[in-house]
């Protein structure tokens, strides 16, 4: 399965949540870090809820970006 991750950067690094995962965040140092640790945390959180015999999330967002002339 492919989620989209969001990744901001931080004052001390990065944090990375799913849109289509609620409640599934992680945070890492450098970009590859916050990406592996959202990775293990969603894996994790699947996981749970596997376990507790509810529905796994689909997909449902995408990304793109606009370009927008500003005038100054």
């Amino acid at each position: 399965m492919k989620y989209l991750i969001v990744i901001e950067e931080t004052k001390t690094g990065f944090s990375a949540y799913s849109p289509d995962v609620d409640g599934c965040v992680a945070t890492g140092k450098t970009k590859q870090d916050v990406e592996s640790n959202m990775r293990e945390a969603m894996e994790f959180h699947l996981e749970g809820l596997l376990m507790e015999n509810q529905v796994i999330p689909q997909s449902h967002t995408y990304s793109n970006y606009l370009e927008i002339k500003a005038t100054v």
